[in-house]
């Protein structure tokens, strides 16, 4: 299929990506800023800027398009004034109003059109089970959800099959609930939030992209699907649970009424109570990886690792492509000015596998000193460096040649961990990804035009 997929820079936007990619459909995205898109995605994609709450999108978007996922929106963390009300509402529902208007505008409209939406809009209702035909609740992500799947739902009238995703606490490494919460219980610093009574509606990040996919398969699905794990949990079994996991204990509770005080409105986030169960998707056949909150924990703490990925085209044969990356001479050619990449030595006079490269750079404008060895060295299609020496504690990168529409697609997949232990993760990772992303803009850009010598 043709699947155009908005909000495909955030955290769950990524993961859909990825599951879309690898089952083979085409992807195109519509994003604000198309100029970094390509370092912000994970797979190769066509990319059109919109201003979705502003805006329609591009007519040209569209064409030959089979499925739209709408997945962007303001993140709702953070403390809700009246601007920031407005402007979260402005994201969701006017940007779905644009979307709509526009498949009325088409001659051949999607055959499907999956919006996200939240389990918000139930309110808050305590331990009371709701499955996808419960009624709405009161409050502010109650309304915004309401008026979300209103305008969502009119693309019913135009013919094409409508799923409002129902998305439960998402949990994953790269955002979301998880990263929040889990470096104080690294420390040991975690506990309940107020009296921990409150239900939890979860789902693994990995299952609510597996989700997206069911969806925009099965066709007999349409209207309102939870999206959570057939195992709501309480916030403190949830809070002893991770605990035990990461084998911290899992102790300082945090008052309700220090949380109220911190974010005011916004504490209904936290404070407040859904018990919700998946019970439509559940009847479709779908069949979770992470059914239970022990297994999703599980995985989700195995490791601390960081990644970094980009995938490009070039109008190059896979050998061609593969040279250009093992002539070490290319990469000074590639490298920002700014960061004053320059060869010490390397131990072979060509590039293969066990090459050390001797390497002197400068990160934020301090010198650093970079050994690397190349291992996994399989021409044309793929080989690796791993840091020996270098300002990470472990950093793998792999570069990937395959064959793809007449040229090669080139995927680069680079796995890190940051120094410092939870304080690296949490006071680096935001500044460590932005250099990464742009200096492998500069990379793309620069790839780009040699390549097309």
């Amino acid at each position: 299929m043709n699947i155009l997929v908005t909000g495909a820079t955030g955290f769950i936007g990524r993961e859909v990506l990825l599951k879309l990619a690898s089952a083979g459909h085409e992807i195109t995205i519509l994003t604000r800023d198309e100029k970094t898109a390509p370092v912000k995605v994970p797979v190769h994609c066509r990319i059109f800027r919109w201003d979705s709450s502003l805006l329609q999108p591009p007519k040209e978007a569209f064409d030959g398009i089979d499925a739209v996922v709408h997945l962007a929106g303001e993140n709702i963390v953070g403390r809700w004034t009246q601007t920031r009300k407005t402007e979260i509402k402005r994201s969701r529902v006017l940007s779905t109003h644009h979307l709509v208007e526009a498949f009325r505008q088409l001659d051949k409209k999607p055959e499907v059109f999956i919006c996200a939406s939240g389990i918000g809009i139930y309110g808050d209702r305590q331990a009371v089970e709701l499955d996808d035909s419960a009624s709405p609740g009161d409050g502010f992500l109650s309304e915004l959800c309401q008026s979300w799947e209103s305008e969502a739902l009119k693309a019913e009238t135009l013919g094409i099959r409508t799923v409002a995703l129902r998305i439960g606490v998402v949990l994953g490494r790269r955002g979301g609930a998880f990263k929040l919460m889990s470096p104080s219980f690294r420390l040991g610093l975690g506990g309940r939030i107020g009296n921990g009574e409150q239900w939890m509606s979860w789902i693994h990040v990995n299952d609510l992209a597996r989700m997206v996919l069911h969806l925009l398969e099965q066709k007999s699905v349409t209207g309102p699907v939870n999206a959570v794990s057939s195992q709501p949990i309480q916030n403190r079994t949830f809070s002893k649970l991770l605990g035990k996991v990461l084998r911290r204990p899992a102790l300082l509770p945090a008052p309700r009424f220090l949380i109220k005080l911190l974010l005011g409105e916004t504490a209904e986030i936290m404070l407040g109570s859904l018990k919700v169960l998946p019970k439509k998707i559940e009847q479709s056949g779908f069949e979770f990886e992470f059914p239970d909150p022990e297994t999703a924990l599980s995985d989700l703490c195995q490791e601390v690792t960081q990644e970094f990925r980009m995938e490009m085209w070039v109008p190059k044969t896979p050998q061609q492509a593969f040279d250009f990356f093992a002539d070490a001479e290319n990469l000074e050619r590639i490298h920002p000015p700014d960061i004053s990449f320059q060869i010490v030595r390397m131990s072979t006079s060509t590039m293969g596998e066990g090459t050390r490269g001797d390497y002197r750079l400068k990160i934020r404008g301090i010198p650093i000193r970079w050994q690397s060895l190349i291992t996994d060295w399989r021409p044309p299609h793929r080989f690796s460096d791993f840091q020996v020496i270098g300002p990470y504690w472990m950093w793998y990168h792999t570069h990937e040649f395959m064959e793809k529409d007449g040229g090669t697609l080139i995927i680069d997949r680079a796995v890190y961990r940051i120094p410092f232990w939870v304080f690296g993760d949490v006071l680096g990772a935001g500044w460590i990804k932005n250099d990464l992303e742009k200096i492998f803009l500069y990379r793309r850009e620069r790839v780009a035009e040699m390549m097309k010598r």
